[in-house]
């Protein structure tokens, strides 16, 4: 008998025990085969099950390799799961294949019957469909897309060959860096994945990428033609040689996951949530930790009002249910005299759906990071697919319809392109699809958009979530998420999970039909829902509720301790925040003081500028909150990236980035400025509240706004008002001319604040949110961290303290190099507080200090990144 086994993975026990039977007949019985498919439930026998597929492969292991082979969907889950439940030396020798199942049974069978080597048996697999395919005309080396243009003779085809090493493939966000790179070149890229024998197709487009299905470990090819070729190919090389900036790990080498409660949580009372707003290093990489993935899709009701379904966000949530319908829009063809005015509309449509998609970018950036919000990159980009452009304009110009049919047509061709993927994880991007696909829809039909915004806190019951509807929710108002379909790697869970929303997906529809306001309770780490639970339930919950509190106060006398070097330097660890919500989790979390208020959320989702006693009600608050600790508030930085209706710039801006933000903006606008001087300075009296001014570029912003500043402390001297008359004044350090004359500046003000996210874009010359430049924006970069060193060094010879409120303070790779560079303060976002007070607990000074010294003679962000991996950091203590 071959010493190669085959595992059969199917949702389908008949299919599978089929499949088997003609693969056995071609051997003769030579090789073994063993069978994992369907569930032991009568009523609903299909689905698979990770402890059926893990007995299936010890009951035929080799030392020589086992094939396991699956059909679709979680049968590919289960599999990943099983091999987790092998001992280490055996996972090793078992490796998933995506050859289609009965084509590439056969082909395993008969070459590991023939002797062939494990690889060699994968690579027969593999290329089963091509036997069909010549027999049929139709080689899967041959097929082009028809979107791609005819290869100009002049230049030669330039190629390379790379392998996919990131863990989920090119989903989303490298498949949008991929594109984006690749539209910086005129040449023509195409791209084909070797592996699974696609035909090639045009390097420009996301959706024709992203379809091309590739996961860890396929080969591709990429081929230019064009006079800047070999830089275009060379750019593409880079990106795989940087893992598109994400950790490069086999699901071997993921370390086992604890499915206990959640580490952290928010919120009290009843209604009450406790969720788990996790800052994720891998962003959509990543599913619910805190709780086993979900197999099976089929799920049923059971008894006393229960329900299960796919733990998608952990945490607890009791609260009465409000159902969300979004509105449907019915599309009509019909035939237009004028396609071009048709055309024109669709541009129209997709201009606004732009500006609406950037500031959702915006909103979400400010709630759950840059980091997460890239998710909306890729939505961005679909919208300037030349591919979906050309389909669109030339249905509406072949055929004389109307913009919304011929958009929505090509819209569910390339949804229906995602979904025929073998690939579950790239499937689940259809989300994506509809949700852009829906938003130039809504537009285009004159419909108002969604309203998802509570008057009192609720359990939000739907059908679906786009991830555009969870990005705007308010997770003081949704205590928790309750849907009938949605998976929990969907961009919706990523950003529920990020949000501390609890949630439950792919429950029964019977939820659909309560009415609003019945009491609900959830727990979205084991992945259930109970209808007007019965006060057992509601007792268990609040003795989990109990031991979370056990465990967070244990977690709580860490976190609180200041953070101290091993040789005794004690380095400032501040919160950047929000909104009030906000400072209540950071002082939770160990927060010595708040480095960054943005106040951007006061200004937001209003028809006008917040008044002088709004601001200062607020401002107040949160101040109390901090009890006596510094509160940095920064002054309105709108413009760029934070564009707001009601103060627009009056004429558009080719680059708002480089154009009127910032205290620029508020200089030419004294009234609005004033407004928030006299709040803060209101609001001072009492407190540690300290002034910073964003985007300063010149010495003479910096003294026009202590003009105004100083204008507004008269008016209140002269009214009675009292306000701190010594509250200290400091800027960001975000713009290169303010590095290049960080020595007179640091003579104008009392602190410096660096702002890495923007500091990187303008050093690196690179807009963050343009997917097709983004990957260059890296704050790890030496000539970012050059400048970061230029302005502490003029900032501490000035003799003033000098802080970093960029996400990069939050990255514990980077702790060393922020600490050898000799910053005071790090400001990072609440949830990281802990884990950067352990990251500098297990450093010293001395150490940091050597690490940046080699550092900053890098040539890269990538090799920063591999000294600072490579460097010796004795353990927590």
């Amino acid at each position: 008998m071959a010493a190669i086994a085959i595992v059969i993975v199917s949702h389908s026990k008949q299919l599978a025990l089929g499949v088997r039977e003609l693969a056995a007949q071609m051997v003769q019985g030579q090789v073994s085969i063993a069978v994992a498919a369907g569930i032991d439930d009568p009523e609903n026998p299909l689905g698979t099950d990770p402890i059926q597929v893990y007995e299936a492969i010890a009951s035929v292991f080799s030392d020589d390799g086992v094939l396991v082979l699956m059909d679709l969907g979680s049968a590919l889950l289960s599999a990943e799961m099983a091999i987790e439940f092998l001992p280490e030396a055996q996972q090793q020798k078992v490796y998933l294949c995506e050859a289609p199942l009965v084509e590439g049974a056969i082909a395993a069978v008969v070459a590991a019957a023939a002797g062939r080597n494990i690889h060699q048996v994968m690579a027969e697999a593999r290329g089963a469909l091509l036997a069909k395919a010549t027999q049929l005309g139709v080689s899967p080396l041959s097929v082009v897309s028809d979107n791609i243009e005819a290869r100009n003779p002049e230049f030669p085809i330039k190629e390379i060959r790379l392998i996919v090493s990131n863990r989920l493939g090119l989903h989303a966000r490298p498949a949008a860096q991929f594109v984006g790179t690749a539209t910086r070149f005129q040449c023509q890229i195409l791209v084909q994945n070797l592996t699974r024998n696609t035909g090639l197709v045009r390097g420009d487009s996301i959706n024709q990428v992203t379809t091309l299905g590739l996961r860890q470990g396929h080969e591709l090819l990429i081929t230019a033609t064009g006079s800047d070729a070999d830089e275009a190919l060379a750019a593409l090389q880079a990106l795989f040689a940087n893992n598109f900036g994400e950790a490069a790990r086999s699901n071997k080498e993921e370390p086992a996951r604890s499915w206990g409660f959640p580490p952290e949580a928010t919120g009290v009372g009843l209604p009450f949530a406790l969720g788990v707003p996790e800052a994720y290093p891998e962003g959509e990489d990543n599913v619910a930790l805190n709780s086993p993935p979900a197999f099976h899709q089929e799920v049923t009701p059971t008894t006393h009002g229960e329900l299960s379904g796919i733990a998608a966000s952990g945490g607890i949530a009791i609260a009465p249910v409000v159902h969300y319908q979004p509105t449907h829009i019915t599309i009509t063809e019909y035939h237009v005299d004028d396609p071009e005015l048709e055309w024109q509309r669709v541009q129209a449509a997709i201009h606004t759906a732009k500006q609406e998609i950037q500031a959702v970018f915006s909103q979400a950036s400010l709630q759950i990071g840059d980091a997460e919000a890239a998710i909306f990159d890729a939505q961005l980009l679909f919208l300037e697919d030349p591919v979906l452009l050309e389909a669109a304009h030339q249905r509406i110009s072949d055929h004389h319809i109307n913009a919304e049919a011929a958009w929505q047509a090509v819209v569910d061709e390339v949804a229906t392109s995602y979904r025929t993927l073998e690939d579950s994880y790239l499937q689940e991007r259809v989300d994506d699809v509809v949700d852009v696909g829906q938003r130039v829809l809504r537009l285009l039909a004159g419909n108002a958009p969604a309203n998802l915004h509570f008057d009192e806190p609720a359990i939000l019951v739907a059908t679906d979530l786009t991830p555009s509807d969870t990005a705007g929710l308010d997770p003081t108002m949704v205590l928790g998420i309750c849907t009938t379909s949605g998976s929990a790697t969907s961009h919706s869970a990523i950003i529920a999970r990020t949000l501390g929303i609890p949630a439950v997906l792919g429950v029964d529809a019977q939820v659909l039909h309560l009415a609003d306001g019945t009491l609900m309770a959830l727990d979205g780490e084991s992945g259930r829902a109970w209808i007007e639970p019965e006060s057992h339930i509601l007792d268990l919950l609040a003795a989990k509720r109990e031991a979370w509190q056990t465990a967070q106060q244990e977690a709580r006398a860490t976190a609180h301790q200041p953070a101290i070097t091993r040789d005794g330097r004690q380095v400032s660890i501040f919160a950047n925040i929000g909104s009030i919500n906000d400072v209540q989790v950071a002082v939770a979390s160990g927060a010595e003081g708040v480095g960054l208020l943005r106040t951007e959320f006061l200004y937001l989702d209003r028809t006008s500028a917040p008044t002088e006693e709004e601001q200062l009600e607020v401002y107040q608050a949160i101040a109390q909150v901090l009890d006596n600790r510094p509160l940095i508030i920064r002054t309105l930085d709108v413009g760029g990236d934070k564009p707001l209706p009601y103060l627009r710039v009056g004429f558009p801006e080719a680059n708002p980035f480089l154009g009127w933000r910032g205290i620029r903006f508020c200089l030419d606008h004294p009234e609005l400025f004033k407004t928030q001087l006299r709040a803060i300075l209101r609001a001072s009296v009492g407190h540690q509240i300290k002034i910073m001014l964003p985007m300063i570029a010149t010495v003479t912003e910096v003294r026009a706004a202590k003009v105004i500043l100083g204008e507004v402390q008269t008016e209140l001297n002269q009214a009675g008002i009292p306000f701190d008359a010594a509250m200290k004044v400091g800027i960001m350090v975000e713009v290169p001319s303010a590095v290049a004359i960080a020595d007179q500046l640091a003579a104008e003000v009392d602190f410096f604040s660096i702002g890495t996210n923007d500091l990187s874009q303008y050093v690196m010359a690179s807009d963050r949110t343009n997917p097709r430049v983004a990957n260059l924006v890296d704050a790890l970069h030496p000539a970012v961290l050059r400048m970061v060193q230029q302005t502490i060094q003029a900032a501490h010879a000035a003799g003033i303290s000098v802080g970093l409120c960029g996400e990069l303070a939050a990255d514990t790779l980077a702790t060393p190099i922020l600490l050898g560079l000799g910053l005071d303060e790090l400001s990072v976002n609440p949830q990281s507080i802990p884990g950067v007070k352990q990251a500098i607990a297990r450093l010293s000074i001395v150490e940091s200090e050597a690490i940046v010294t080699s550092a900053l003679q890098q040539d890269s962000a990538l090799h920063v990144r591999e000294l600072i991996s490579t460097s010796v950091i004795p353990p927590t203590n």
